[in-house]
């Protein structure tokens, strides 16, 4: 069995160390645009069936009115509003995507953060460095059991998400050491999630687990409740449990030097990032052969694209968000949107064959929206712009985009979830 003592430690004290001023400011940047994605994907989902469903079942257990669920009037308790936040930005697969893992990081550290913003002062500097340090930790964990963790069927998002949103929230509320371990060990408990939910409702619950409660597991550990030394590398601790022998290095080599925000893609189609390359080349094909018949297509991608998005047969919106069959159709149709494990998940290959014989290949070698090839500030405000438009016609998303920009310099960071609310 595993044990190493101190890296939950390290870890913890890490988090209750860090200053906004340790930041470097490429990272602060990259923070600024994942909110801006994540306000906008949040928007997408807020009214989303499952979400619906999920708000009535809650309202039923709590009359609190505390924080702002995103996109809505109505208002929940804090716990629940950041549950109802995160699984409404993970409803359409459509938030951003930590590279190396395939964590999305956002969905479960910022609600969790913004709905604490509502209950208790927070600038908009000590949100991002929350956040910052959050991402850090749930990426980090999750390098360390990359990509055995995921491909024996866990979650990664949910299982590893949770540890974000304890150590944000944890930051936020001005955590020591001992309680910070208490906070993750309170987590590691709380850790859970499977892929076998991937395309059902059921999925986005395990990500609004993850941030209510990471969330909670801080609120806890402030008040006393405690757990063990060493809840993550411990004899029976979550890395054990896993079964998946660690990458100890990427837990602590580096730690406050390099930053996982800088492997973050952010996602210009709604669908499982691994398909992205894919729609990539089919799109940029198809703008130029319009007219032609496809009689064949051949994909080769990275072990993930068989593993979790090959699916044939499907019946449901949400099941298509994680079929490449559904989703390179669709893009050949409308013109939108055994492998080499060598092929990196924002790579592709694909062969069309067309009705008169004719093969074209086609390769990127980075999907668009990955750190290779990122989308642009103005991408982001555009997919932000264009989605609070179908959820309010004629809102003005200006307001929301520039105090993102800005939120740094602002005293009070639940002045972003009041811009998101109807009129």
């Amino acid at each position: 069995m595993l044990h190493r003592p101190g890296v939950t430690q390290n870890l913890a004290r890490f988090v209750v160390a860090a200053r906004w001023d340790d930041i470097p400011e490429t990272i602060r940047h990259e923070a600024k645009r994942a909110l801006l994605n994540f306000f906008a994907v949040a928007l997408a989902g807020c009214r989303a069936s499952p979400i619906e469903i999920a708000m009535q079942s809650l309202a039923e257990f709590s009359n609190l009115r505390q924080a702002i669920v995103i996109g809505r009037s109505e208002r929940m308790d804090g716990l629940s509003a950041a549950f109802l936040n995160a699984a409404g930005a993970n409803a359409f697969d459509f938030c951003d995507t930590h590279v190396p893992t395939v964590i999305h990081p956002t969905a479960p550290v910022a609600p969790a953060l913004l709905a604490l913003s509502e209950l208790r002062p927070v600038t908009g500097a000590e949100l991002l460095l929350a956040f910052i340090l959050g991402v850090e930790l749930e990426c980090r964990i999750g390098r360390a059991i990359s990509p055995g963790h995921y491909t024996k069927g866990w979650h990664i998002t949910a299982t590893c998400g949770v540890f974000g949103a304890a150590a944000g929230t944890g930051k936020l509320v001005g955590l020591d050491d001992p309680r910070m371990v208490w906070a993750l060990a309170n987590a590691s408990t709380q850790s859970s999630g499977l892929c076998e939910c991937l395309g059902w409702p059921a999925k986005s619950m395990g990500v609004g687990n993850a941030a209510r409660n990471g969330m909670w597991s801080a609120l806890l550990a402030e008040k006393g409740f405690e757990g063990p030394p060493e809840p993550i590398a411990g004899v029976q601790g979550f890395l054990n449990a896993m079964a998946e022998p660690p990458d100890w290095s990427a837990l602590t080599d580096g730690l406050g030097e390099t930053w996982e925000l800088a492997q973050n893609a952010i996602k210009p189609y709604p669908c499982g990032f691994v398909i992205h390359p894919f729609l990539d080349c089919v799109l940029d094909w198809r703008r130029r052969h319009a007219s032609d018949v496809i009689e064949r297509v051949v994909l080769r991608g990275n072990p993930l694209l068989s593993d979790r998005t090959d699916r044939p047969h499907i019946s449901t919106g949400t099941e298509s968000q994680v079929s490449v069959q559904h989703a390179v159709a669709a893009a050949l149709a409308l013109g939108k949107a055994g492998l080499d494990s060598a092929v990196a998940t924002i790579a592709a290959q694909i062969e069309l064959t067309t009705q008169d014989g004719t093969t074209h290949r086609l390769s990127t070698p980075a999907a668009r929206g990955s750190p290779a090839n990122p989308m642009t500030d103005g991408d982001l405000e555009d997919k932000l712009r264009t989605i609070a438009a179908s959820w309010q016609p004629g809102y003005d998303a200006a307001p929301l985009i520039d105090a993102i920009w800005a939120l740094d310099r602002s005293e009070d960071a639940s002045r972003l979830l009041a811009l998101t609310v109807p009129r």
